[in-house]
């Protein structure tokens, strides 16, 4: 493999970031949005989720009692 100097290394860089089609604000802030919608709703959900089973395993242990 041949070896390029870190000139070139930054040239190369340069050239490949000039290719990237950066998101507009609008984009970014749309996505930053949904992230935190699907945050919260997963949140909503493990916790239902959690409390489901944590009323199952008391039923059955107050069984046992």
């Amino acid at each position: 493999m041949a070896k390029t100097s870190p000139i070139e290394f930054i040239r190369q860089v340069q050239a490949e970031t000039k290719k990237v089609t950066w998101p507009t604000r609008r984009e970014t802030v749309m996505t930053a949005v949904m992230v935190v919608i699907m945050a919260s709703l997963l949140g909503v959900f493990f916790f239902a989720v959690d409390s489901a089973f944590d009323a199952l395993v008391k039923a059955l242990l107050s069984l046992a009692a």
